[in-house]
Protein backbone atom coordinates (compact mmCIF):
# COMPACT_ATOMS: atom_id res chain seq x y z
CA UNK A 1 0.00 0.00 0.00
CA UNK A 2 1.17 3.62 -1.09
CA UNK A 3 3.41 4.74 2.11
CA UNK A 4 1.28 8.69 1.67
CA UNK A 5 -1.95 6.98 2.15
CA UNK A 6 -0.87 5.59 5.31
CA UNK A 7 0.86 8.60 6.45
CA UNK A 8 -1.99 10.29 5.38
CA UNK A 9 -5.09 8.24 7.28
CA UNK A 10 -2.65 8.29 10.29
CA UNK A 11 -1.76 11.66 10.31
CA UNK A 12 -5.80 12.64 9.84
CA UNK A 13 -6.47 10.37 13.20
CA UNK A 14 -3.41 11.22 15.23
CA UNK A 15 -4.84 13.65 17.63
CA UNK A 16 -8.43 12.20 17.81
CA UNK A 17 -9.97 10.24 20.88
CA UNK A 18 -10.79 6.64 20.06
CA UNK A 19 -14.61 7.23 20.06
CA UNK A 20 -13.90 9.88 16.99
CA UNK A 21 -11.87 6.49 15.62
CA UNK A 22 -14.40 4.40 16.55
CA UNK A 23 -17.22 6.83 14.91
CA UNK A 24 -15.26 6.94 11.59
CA UNK A 25 -15.16 3.13 11.68
CA UNK A 26 -18.91 2.35 12.18
CA UNK A 27 -19.80 5.32 9.92
CA UNK A 28 -17.68 3.99 6.61
CA UNK A 29 -19.17 0.65 7.46
CA UNK A 30 -23.27 1.74 8.20
CA UNK A 31 -22.56 4.26 5.26
CA UNK A 32 -21.13 1.38 2.70
CA UNK A 33 -18.52 4.36 1.82
CA UNK A 34 -16.67 2.71 -0.55
CA UNK A 35 -14.45 6.23 -0.58
CA UNK A 36 -13.04 4.93 3.06
CA UNK A 37 -11.95 1.91 1.90
CA UNK A 38 -8.51 2.64 2.11
CA UNK A 39 -8.26 3.82 5.53
CA UNK A 40 -10.45 1.05 6.84
CA UNK A 41 -7.61 -0.98 5.82
CA UNK A 42 -5.11 1.15 7.33
CA UNK A 43 -6.66 0.59 10.44
CA UNK A 44 -6.84 -3.07 9.64
CA UNK A 45 -2.60 -3.09 9.37
CA UNK A 46 -2.56 -1.58 12.41
CA UNK A 47 -4.47 -3.77 14.07
CA UNK A 48 -2.86 -6.55 12.22
CA UNK A 49 0.75 -5.16 13.32
CA UNK A 50 -0.46 -5.03 17.03
CA UNK A 51 -1.68 -8.69 17.42
CA UNK A 52 -0.74 -11.30 18.79
CA UNK A 53 -1.04 -14.38 16.78
CA UNK A 54 -3.83 -16.38 18.96
CA UNK A 55 -5.54 -12.47 17.89
CA UNK A 56 -4.38 -12.84 14.70
CA UNK A 57 -6.26 -15.99 13.87
CA UNK A 58 -9.21 -14.93 15.69
CA UNK A 59 -9.64 -11.85 13.46
CA UNK A 60 -9.01 -14.41 10.35
CA UNK A 61 -11.68 -16.88 12.11
CA UNK A 62 -14.17 -13.80 12.01
CA UNK A 63 -13.53 -13.01 8.35
CA UNK A 64 -13.64 -16.46 7.42
CA UNK A 65 -16.82 -17.66 8.87
CA UNK A 66 -18.18 -14.38 7.21
CA UNK A 67 -17.33 -15.03 4.11
CA UNK A 68 -18.71 -18.84 4.11
CA UNK A 69 -22.04 -17.41 4.96
CA UNK A 70 -22.00 -14.45 2.48
CA UNK A 71 -22.26 -11.17 4.09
Amino acid sequence: MNSEIRDYIINNFKDDEKDTIRSAIEDSINDNDEVALPGLGIFFLLNWEESTEEERNKIIDNIYKKIKKGT
